[in-house]
């Protein structure tokens, strides 16, 4: 009898932390950007061998995770483009595929490319300097693959596909999230919405955390409206557009949210370096991401809203 009680609060404790472990963590988000903003990927610039060793590391999580390639059978969507004077330069997103058998995806994405040793930006940055982008963008990666780790993982099987993708090139243009929507690998008028992370890693209690794209959807203001982290306060960005990937799927008619904790000194610096990161506040940030997707998920579709200066744009 004694072992047999032994044995089921054993269970029990190892099953209640086994549980536990997709949720969002500081520890694992910490690890993460610790290795990608590491002075062993000199600022993962797009072209340089940083930036190709960080693209290899998403591939083998979002494989460990148990994502199915999203390019066919590939998890790479390799592209070039120019900029200015430099020419066919290469770079790739990464992408993971979890599939629910369902009608509709939700995509998610963060860049995890940087400035690396500034050598393709013609002397804006100090040229050769390593730029280690721990906030920007290694922060909104290890958010790419706690979420990764959430939904292949909390035993849930959701009424939503996944794709997760991490684009290249962002520094440079967005130029990742451009070829993805001109050449996407699902059809856009399948995504049910697209949730992007772009510098999460800094929270400030005293700005909150802005969260953009509030009025590309009907539905998003019902969305929000129950969401709720203690430790984590909000406020909204009507806005689709906006520097950063989030920005091409809304031009391409997909509804958007875009989380961002905000600018600081180190922004473009070389010191943007992962002692700065504040990875609890950031897993806080996650927790409440999480709750965006699934009270999205509790609508069969989301009406996309197209604001006025997107038209004005367009004309």
């Amino acid at each position: 009898m004694k072992y047999l009680l032994f044995l089921i609060t054993a269970t029990t404790v190892y099953s209640g932390a086994y549980a536990q472990d997709y949720q969002p963590s500081a520890t694992r988000i910490q690890k993460t950007v610790s290795y990608l903003a590491s002075e062993k990927l000199k600022g993962r610039g797009t072209a340089e061998k940083g930036g190709i060793k960080a693209s290899n590391y998403v591939a083998k999580q979002f494989k460990a995770l148990g994502l199915k390639p999203g390019n066919g059978d590939s998890y790479f969507q390799p592209f070039t483009f120019d900029r200015k004077e430099h020419k066919n330069i290469p770079s790739r997103n990464v992408i993971g595929y979890l599939d629910n058998g369902a009608a509709k995806t939700i995509i998610i994405g963060a860049h995890y490319d940087h400035l690396g040793t500034a050598g393709l930006f013609d002397g804006k940055y100090p040229i050769g300097q390593i730029h280690n982008g721990a906030d920007d963008n290694a922060s909104g990666v290890a958010g790419l693959l706690e979420l990764a780790r959430y939904y292949t993982e909390n035993g849930v099987k959701e009424p939503f596909n996944f794709l997760f993708i991490s684009f290249g090139g962002e520094e440079l243009g967005l130029q990742g999230s451009k070829y993805f929507t001109a050449n996407p690998t699902m059809p856009l008028a399948n995504a049910h919405f697209m949730l992007n992370m772009d510098m999460i890693g800094r929270y400030n209690e005293e700005r909150g955390l802005g969260i953009g794209g509030y009025g590309t959807a009907q539905e998003w203001p019902a969305v929000f409206k129950e969401a709720q982290e203690p430790g984590i306060k909000y406020f909204t960005d009507g806005s689709g557009k906006g520097a950063s990937d989030h920005h091409n799927f809304y031009m391409h008619d997909v509804p958007v949210i875009f989380l961002h904790t905000g600018p600081h000194d180190d922004y473009h610096k070389p010191t943007d370096d992962v002692e700065k990161l504040k990875a609890k506040e950031e897993a806080l940030v996650l927790k409440l991401g999480i709750q965006l997707i699934n009270n999205a998920m509790k609508y069969a579709e989301i009406h996309y809203v197209e604001n006025e200066k997107k038209v004005e744009d367009k004309k």
